[in-house]
């Protein structure tokens, strides 16, 4: 590798991230045409076009997916060492916004506070619990938890956790009226899904090689995974649930899984990303939260 290369590497990143030249070279002082040199050295040594530029718009080639990828971790890893060695000359203070979403801030996060808050007595936390997409930088948010496959473009992030989900139901509900022995069988029984889409009510199952998928029914539908929690606590039917949601129900016997053996196909899953934006100097605050819930969620569970 040629360290010579490494401005370079860090300048296509911030092209990338802005979304144009011009836009990189206000953003970091330089002009146009020394962004446009800075790529086409690093084109020239890659041997690969990264960028197709037209009047309008710039596209990643393939190439230049794979080393913007690399380039940004490469980003975060130096900042990171930065912060690391700045980080016991600064004390954890100050107000951090953290977006959420709903029933991760209600089940997930917000029962960790109040060790955070034990452990970093100077810091105050807002805890914004909102399912829609809220930008880090329009919307004033230090820190957002997010559920998606890969973070978003000119994201920092670490994947914290898997969120899976399952289906659920007392047994007392399934004594009353039969364990189904596969998926097809939920025909006749009345399921409680998250009914914001008729979508929603069509669930999907895989096991092995096979998947199968059916219309389900029922009289209740919620898109609050606490509600859909009590309405199955209240033998309301069998109902989808996040499996962070349903585990203290599963321990202490109140619920059971239904179909255990069928993994629940959910547009809701993936893992939960944990973003920031990049920052020349990480305050203590953002690294403290950052560290903490990664020592709080970093392991294999849902």
């Amino acid at each position: 590798m040629n360290p010579n290369l490494l401005p370079d590497l860090a300048t296509f990143v911030l092209i990338v991230d802005q979304g144009s030249f011009s836009a990189a070279a206000k953003a970091s002082g330089a002009t146009p045409s020394a962004m446009s040199r800075s790529v086409s050295r690093l084109e020239l040594a890659l041997g690969n076009k990264l960028l197709h530029r037209t009047t309008r718009k710039l596209a990643l080639s393939d190439s230049g997916k794979q080393v913007y990828d690399h380039a940004q971790e490469m980003l975060n890893a130096a900042q990171m060492a930065m912060d690391s060695g700045s980080s016991h000359q600064s004390i954890a203070q100050g107000k951090l916004t953290v977006s959420v979403p709903k029933a991760i801030g209600r089940f997930v996060v917000h029962p960790l506070m109040a060790e955070f808050f034990e452990r970093f007595p100077k810091v105050d936390v807002c805890l914004r619990l909102e399912d829609r997409y809220m930008d880090l930088i329009d919307d004033g948010v230090d820190l957002a938890l997010r559920i998606s496959q890969s973070p978003s473009p000119g994201l920092y992030g670490k994947p914290l956790m898997p969120v899976s989900h399952i289906i659920c139901a007392t047994p007392e509900y399934l004594r009353r009226h039969g364990a189904p022995e596969d998926p097809q069988a939920l025909r006749h029984h009345s399921c409680i899904s998250l009914g914001e889409t008729p979508a929603d009510s069509r669930w999907k199952f895989r096991r092995g090689d096979k998947v199968e998928s059916l219309q389900t029914h029922g009289r209740y539908a919620a898109n609050h995974t606490g509600v859909r929690l009590d309405a199955v606590k209240h033998h309301l039917g069998i109902g989808s649930l996040p499996l962070f949601t349903a585990r203290d129900a599963l321990a202490s016997g109140e619920i059971v899984q239904v179909l255990p053996e069928w993994e629940f196909i959910s547009d809701y899953s993936g893992d939960l990303w944990l973003l920031w934006t990049r920052n020349k100097h990480m305050p203590a605050k953002m690294r403290a939260m950052i560290d903490y819930l990664s020592e709080k969620l970093l392991r294999p569970v849902a």
